[in-house]
């Protein structure tokens, strides 16, 4: 990833998270006049809730902030790993709010309990639901744009405040009739929110831990070399390095034993050019002899 690329990527997350924070201010505001006004208590915690998600987007700016710092002594490959570490944390974050839908829905069975907040309630639900979505749609285009893992999950987190404020508005609407609705929705979506907040932990776990090369990069590898070679180097013993924003490359070859330094030079030197310019990785070949044959 070149300076430019990395610099696009920073201020989009950096963006992403100070627009979160603005915009559960903005909804938190709103629920809590809303619920001082109705006299209702859920949404009066779910308006402290709202405030609360401003943490994990405070997580997604730090991430921009510490991700980008440029290697040194101690971490001479760069601090772009902290993005998924960031990403863990949010993870988390989406685990305890998953337990604690299936928590509610639970107690809300059991108390039989109904929502019944009014034509308010509904209009600030239906408000929430529309703003945290488009939240959510803003952070998944930062993350597909960038492909950083802290937007992804800070948009999933998004996502999962829109859901419960669907179910609370499932529940005004005909909570009346089927008063178990409300209850079911809540754990269905827990299972669901729980399901995502896992998936976000295990890959960025996978990456920090490391993880094999793609059969598709493989192939690359094998063509490039080749091609410059002019002949088959077997290529094998292939490492990769993710360090999120750049990734290392280790691999050898195989070159006739009497061939001049000089020219395994050039090749080696040529192949690890091409990498660069063509997958964005920065490659390190080391070069097995093949002796003569008898």
């Amino acid at each position: 990833m070149n300076i430019n690329e990395q610099l696009i990527r920073k201020k989009i997350t950096n963006q992403e998270g100070w627009i979160s924070i603005a915009g559960n201010i903005l909804l938190f505001a709103i629920k809590l006049w809303a619920g001082i006004v109705s006299g209702s208590l859920a949404i009066v915690a779910d308006a402290w809730h709202t405030l609360s998600d401003s943490v994990s987007s405070l997580f997604v700016i730090l991430s921009a902030k510490i991700s980008y710092k440029k290697p040194d002594k101690t971490h001479p490959y760069g601090h772009g790993r902290f993005e998924l570490v960031a990403s863990i944390f949010i993870g988390m974050l989406l685990l305890i709010v998953g337990y604690n839908f299936i928590k509610e829905g639970v107690v809300k069975f059991i108390e039989q309990g109904t929502t019944n907040y009014g034509t308010l309630a509904i209009i600030v639900t239906v408000v929430s639901a529309i703003t945290k979505e488009a939240m959510s749609q803003y952070a998944m285009w930062g993350y597909r744009k960038t492909g950083s893992e802290a937007l992804k999950a800070d948009g999933w987190h998004h996502r999962s405040d829109a859901i419960s404020s669907i179910i609370l508005l499932v529940g005004i609407l005909i909570g009346n009739r089927v008063w178990w609705i409300d209850s079911l929705l809540s754990v269905l979506v827990a299972l669901f929110i729980i399901y995502t907040a896992y998936k976000i932990i295990k890959d960025s776990i996978s990456s920090i831990l490391g993880e094999g090369v793609k059969p598709e990069l493989e192939g690359k590898l094998k063509t490039i070399a080749h091609n410059i070679a002019k002949r088959d180097v077997f290529v094998h013993h292939i490492h990769l390095h993710n360090y999120v924003l750049h990734k290392e490359l280790t691999f050898h070859i195989c070159l006739p034993s009497e061939m001049n330094i000089d020219i395994a030079h050039d090749i080696i030197t040529e192949i690890e050019d091409t990498i660069r310019e063509d997958l964005n990785i920065e490659a390190t070949i080391h070069v097995d002899p093949i002796e003569p044959a008898s």
